[in-house]
């Protein structure tokens, strides 16, 4: 009995001994892979604090009002209409990648291209119909208008989702880094020419659409690049066997553009929000303190990248202890990342706001300092999200972004009205505490499970 039962103790701390080792080994691909991620927003970091303060102190309050409500109505239709094909090419990809089915591999690569081409054409007649309707509740001129909707049309051209999941399957996390560096360079370099030859809403408008297709570009360069020889042929059967060969591709691929649709999406409505209630003026201050909010938070948004895709990894092997394993890391990690944004927050958000916008943006500080808050919440969270994907519970996922983006609409719209723009920032800390509490328990019945 006595050797049965050490035999047993033996199996089972060898099998915490691969595990460890196995966590280990993804978690360091999670922490180099976010470092490469980190290395390029660090360089959009710095040239983004330059370009917005050209853009905030030469438009003024009202005018970059203007410019936050254009490109906060174009990112929120983007996210609508757009399919996360990203995920779908790691999530499933990752199956025909360990069986050896490059061929299949690379017909779900062109579906997902077929859904990045759909979601353009969508989204261009929604932005039409936003535009033309919203437009003078808005404060946008005719031409203004015409303009915005232009806009929204080469951001939704410039869908990048597909080429950029083909590099996160085979671990290219650097060269994606490469591509997404164009946006602020080209960003910055336009800023520079605006500024030389006259500063108007259009000519930035201008600026930010020519960043997006250039980055589009770079992306697809680089990914077929790649992937050139590992994926199979480009006319080896038909797109639609994609449905076929890969069970639960639909659901998912609903499921994750209604959950993305939802949790990001309000978020950038909140904006047009804000711009109803309080005009061009209040919807710059909004928009700014959430700009900069973002930018101190992206820590957050990089990791779920690279947890989802070592989760998927692990979901494909069916190796459960690794996902525990890795989730506890990530959890590990992520609070010390929330308290890290709520310290940055307080030392440099009024000094930062003050050097890159001047002092007719001092009002955007306790907006600022509101959202900072529900941002370290949210990244408490992070790794939640990517595990419901990584196992396939989808619908849980849509559930909990459907319950938490309605309490943030309806949280602005009562709060508004009472508090001004700050109120939207109480609505995103409501909604954050809420989404956490329901993501922790969904994730933790996963594991058990």
């Amino acid at each position: 009995m006595a050797g049965f039962k050490i035999r047993g103790w033996r199996k089972r701390e060898a099998s915490a001994g691969r595990a460890a080792d196995g966590s280990d080994a993804a978690f360091g691909r999670i922490l180099a892979n976010t470092a490469w991620l980190l290395g390029g927003k660090g360089v959009g970091a710095v040239l983004s604090l330059f370009y917005l303060a050209i853009i905030t102190r030469t438009l003024g309050v009202a005018d970059f009002g203007r410019f936050a409500l254009i490109t906060s109505t174009a990112q929120a239709i983007s996210v609508l209409v757009t399919f996360e094909s990203w995920q779908i090419v790691v999530r499933f990809g990752q199956t025909h990648l360990q069986g050896g089915a490059p061929h299949a591999l690379n017909r779900l690569i062109r579906f997902c291209i077929l859904i990045d081409m759909a979601s353009a054409l969508a989204g261009c007649a929604i932005a039409a119909g936003i535009v033309i309707l919203l437009g003078p509740w808005l404060g946008l001129s005719d031409d203004l208008s015409a303009h915005a909707l232009l806009f929204c049309a080469v951001m939704l051209i410039g869908i990048r989702s597909t080429p950029m999941g083909m590099l996160r399957l085979f671990d290219r996390f650097d060269t994606g880094t490469l591509a997404e560096t164009v946006v602020p360079v080209v960003r910055m370099v336009g800023a520079l020419v605006v500024l030389a030859s006259g500063p108007s809403v259009t000519r930035f408008l201008m600026v930010w659409g020519a960043a997006e297709l250039l980055c589009a570009g770079a992306y697809w360069v680089l990914a077929l690049r790649t992937v050139r020889g590992r994926i199979g042929s480009w006319r080896s059967g038909q797109i639609w066997a994609a449905r076929d060969e890969n069970p639960g591709l639909v659901g998912f691929l609903t499921a994750t553009n209604l959950s993305t649709t939802f949790s990001s999406a309000g978020k950038q409505v909140a904006v047009l929000i804000v711009g109803l209630f309080t005009g061009p003026v209040g919807a710059g201050l909004y928009r700014l303190a959430y700009q900069l909010n973002q930018a101190l938070a992206k820590i957050s948004q990089l990791l779920s990248r690279t947890v989802f895709a070592e989760l998927s990894r692990a979901s494909a092997c069916n190796n459960m202890d690794d996902l525990r394993a890795l989730l506890r890391r990530t959890n590990r990690l992520a609070l010390v990342s929330g308290a890290a944004i709520v310290v940055l927050v307080l030392l440099t958000g009024q000094p930062l706001l003050r050097l890159i916008a001047g002092p007719s943006f001092d009002g955007a500080y306790p907006i600022l300092l509101v959202l900072g808050i529900a941002a370290a919440i949210e990244v408490v969270g992070l790794g939640f999200g990517p595990l419901l994907m990584a196992t396939g519970r989808t619908s849980r996922a849509l559930q909990i972004s459907l319950a938490t983006t309605a309490l943030l609409l309806t949280a602005q719209t009562l709060l508004l009205p009472i508090h001004g723009p700050i109120g939207a920032a109480y609505a995103n800390v409501l909604a954050a505490i809420v989404g956490l509490a329901l993501l922790g328990w969904a994730s933790r019945a996963a594991i058990r499970r």
